[in-house]
Order: C-alpha cells, then sequence, then structure tokens
C-alpha cells in the first residue's frame, strides 16, 4: 500500500505539470488509455482498464481490483497558408516548433464489496499548442513567435453500484486544472481589437480550476452483449486572468459537455467488436464557439460576446476490434470519424489552433506476462486534413485565405497490474 500510495501520488502530480498535449477530436484526447487508443478510443461499452472512468465509469463494476499506467507520445504536424492577403502575410507557415508531447496517465480501482466499486483516473483530458517562429501575424504590428499552449487535464475519484445482476451506474468527479498561454499577436492590430490589449498575449502561463461531473450507466443483458451510457457536465472553469483581453467574458475557457453510448459484442471466443457515438458541444463555450465575426459587431476580444475560434459542435463515430491471438497475446484496431469542427470561414483566427483532423487508423496489442501483469503499446495515425479558407480573413486584415493542415502520429505504451 506504501508503494501504490507513492506511485499513485506520482501520477497526479505528472500531468499537471507536463507540456501541452495536442489532442486529436478537436482539443480532446480520442482515447484515454493505452489499450483504448488501440480500439480507436471505443470504450463506453468497452471495459478494459481503470482509466474506464475517462469514458464510462459504470465499467469498473465490471474490472477487479487493478492498477494501470501509461504513457502516450504525440506527434503532430501543423501548418497554416496565407494566400491573397493585400497587407502582405501571404505565405506557408509551420506551427512544429515542438514536435513531440508526453501526456502520462493512471488509473487504480478497488472493489469495496459485491456491489461498490471505487476507482481513480489521472489523465489529459486534451489541449492543443502551436509554434510559429516565423509569425504569421507579423505584418498585423507583431514580433516574435506566435503559437499557444493549452493543456487540461482531470483528477477523477469515481463510484460504481452494481445495482442489478448485471447493471451498473456510476459517478465520477472531474477535478480540472488547466493552463495557458499565448505569444505573438500583443501588437496594436490585435491589441487595439481587445476590451484590455495589455491581456490578449505574451503573458506567460496562467492556470484556472473548476469541478464538474460525469455519470455513467452500463448493462450486460447476456454473456455477449454490453452496452453503456456516458454523460460529462459542462466545467466552468476559473478565468485566466492574465489572459482576460482574449477571451471572452474576460478570460472565460470552460470545458464543453460531452455525451455518448456504446456496444461491445463478442461475436466468438476470441473476436469482439466495439462500437461508441460521441457527441462533444464545442459551442457552448464562448470562447471557444463565438466566431470571429463578433468583432465586427462591435464585440471585441475579451468581452461578454466576443470573438472565439469559431467551433462548431461536433459528432464522433468510432468502431473497433479486439481478438484474442493466444493465451498471452491480444490485439486491437479500430477506427474513428469525428466532424469537422472548423469551418472554411473561421480559418484566420485557428491558425493558432488547427484541431482540424477527422479521421484516425489505430492498432495495439497486450502481452501478458503472467497472472498478474501485462503490457500494452497502440499506434494512432491521424489522417492528414485540410480546411481551405473561404472569406476566412476579414477585410480589415487585408482580406484572402487562410489553409490549415493537420496531421498527428501517437504512440502509446502502458503498464497493468492485477491483484
Amino acid at each position: 500500500m506504501k508503494y501504490l500510495s507513492s506511485f499513485i501520488s506520482i501520477a497526479v502530480i505528472a500531468p499537471l505539470f507536463s507540456t501541452s498535449a495536442f489532442a486529436t477530436t478537436g482539443y480532446f484526447m480520442h482515447a484515454y488509455s493505452v489499450k483504448s487508443q488501440g480500439n480507436a478510443g471505443t470504450a463506453i461499452a468497452n471495459f478494459q482498464d481503470s482509466l474506464t472512468i475517462a469514458s464510462n465509469p459504470a465499467g469498473l463494476s465490471w474490472l477487479d481490483k487493478r492498477v494501470d499506467a501509461g504513457l502516450t507520445i504525440f506527434s503532430p504536424d501543423r501548418e497554416s497558408e496565407i494566400t491573397g492577403n493585400g497587407y502582405g502575410a501571404n505565405g506557408q507557415y509551420d506551427g512544429n516548433s515542438r514536435k513531440y508531447f508526453v501526456i502520462p496517465d493512471v488509473g487504480y480501482v478497488h472493489p469495496v464489496n459485491e456491489q461498490v466499486t471505487a476507482g481513480i483516473a489521472v489523465y489529459g483530458n486534451g489541449g492543443m499548442n502551436t509554434n510559429y517562429k516565423n509569425n504569421p501575424y507579423a505584418v498585423y504590428d507583431n514580433t516574435g513567435s506566435a503559437g499557444i499552449s493549452l493543456t487540461q487535464a482531470f483528477i477523477s475519484p469515481a463510484l460504481s453500484w452494481k445495482y442489478a445482476e448485471n447493471q451498473s451506474i456510476a459517478l465520477a468527479a472531474n477535478i480540472l486544472y488547466q493552463r495557458f498561454s499565448a505569444q505573438g499577436f500583443a501588437g496594436d492590430v490585435f491589441g487595439g481589437a481587445s476590451s484590455n490589449g495589455a491581456a490578449i498575449s505574451d503573458r506567460g502561463n496562467d492556470d484556472s480550476y473548476g469541478v464538474g461531473a460525469r455519470i455513467g450507466w452500463s448493462a450486460k443483458p447476456n454473456d455477449k452483449l454490453t452496452l453503456g451510457a456516458s454523460y460529462s457536465s459542462k466545467i466552468n472553469a476559473s478565468r485566466f486572468k492574465k489572459y482576460e483581453g482574449l477571451f471572452a467574458k474576460q478570460g472565460d475557457f470552460d470545458v464543453p459537455e460531452s455525451y455518448g453510448v456504446g456496444l461491445n459484442y463478442q461475436l466468438t471466443p476470441a473476436l469482439s467488436v466495439a462500437t461508441d457515438y460521441l457527441r462533444i458541444n464545442y459551442s457552448d463555450v464562448d470562447s471557444v464557439g463565438n466566431k470571429l465575426d463578433q468583432l465586427f459587431a462591435n464585440n471585441k476580444f475579451g468581452t461578454t460576446q466576443g470573438p472565439g475560434f469559431g467551433w462548431d459542435d461536433i459528432n464522433v463515430y468510432k468502431i473497433s476490434a479486439t481478438y484474442q491471438a493466444s493465451e498471452k497475446l491480444t490485439l486491437r484496431a479500430g477506427y474513428s470519424y469525428n466532424d469537422q469542427p472548423v469551418k472554411n470561414d473561421q480559418t484566420f483566427l485557428n491558425i493558432l489552433a488547427p484541431g482540424v483532423v477527422q479521421e484516425h487508423l489505430s492498432v495495439g496489442a497486450t502481452w501478458q506476462l503472467d497472472d498478474q501483469q501485462n503490457v500494452s503499446v497502440a499506434y494512432t495515425h491521424a489522417l492528414k486534413e485540410t480546411v481551405q479558407g473561404n472569406n476566412s480573413i476579414p477585410a480589415d486584415f487585408g482580406g484572402g485565405e487562410a489553409n490549415l493542415s493537420m496531421s498527428q502520429n501517437i504512440l502509446g505504451v502502458s503498464y497493468s497490474l492485477n491483484f
């Protein structure tokens, strides 16, 4: 227990001070554990480890006492292009000053009795990172490199109640820590478009906190079929005060609500298939959903109705297969697709946040070391996606188009111990 306590403490601290991740479903993670990564994130009814808390905490009722810990390496490729701009901003821009990001995760499951199971998970919820050494906004009186860095991490304690032989419900707290910084657009043009030009960029790191909830349900109608549903509330986080001249509502940056359903079916003793549907309501967060057009309706950056990144709500669809190749080896594969959150008339500001990826292909495997221990690996490739701007740069900024592209490679490794 002393070892376990130290292990959990380190795992809780590590994500909070890690560098920013660049998530794949908008700015949410597409999967919250390495095993789930191998299945393209199908986890609402596919309960493989303690990180099920991040997708559907009701899955705890179907797990034994265990610890899971993983490391995921993100390698995103972010590119932008400006064409037809009257102020001379035209060019190709590479946002990859930093190419690799490491995200840890850890979870613990503890059955209390035959009906109640407790657990805790610590994981990165998502984030966004760009750094352009060649500043795409330089012609607007900005100097130095440009970019943003957003990290979101959750600590989620959970309780699951198996209220019937084949059903469970659960509640998890989503304790949020997030950190943000921005640089490279503090000049007179952007500053003049802000309610507080001294708090729009180049203020260093700022921290924010909040608490929300996730509820889950699961059922096993028979020995082949598993069903699941999950809902995560919107988190009203504390404001980024250093950036009250950038985000709407004087620095407000909340976590949007999300919800989904899933199904897992055992086709044969060795082969199962799973599918998830997930909805993320980005537009409910004003600093994310408000369009740049707000600027020309007398709503400056940082005001109550101030501009945001213009992101739309998205639907996410996932499907995967898991195959027990031998007593020791499990193989996984999956595919996911999500709607495009960044519309082609909102690409100008999203040079800073080109979260345009839509398709993911995943493979993974688990090797059983002995009766209690196993190791897992997973690889995901987020296919390159390009959004071509259409009336994307306002005339006040010289007109023209901003085009965005992104792809990703994701590699994860984890270790699991069953007690």
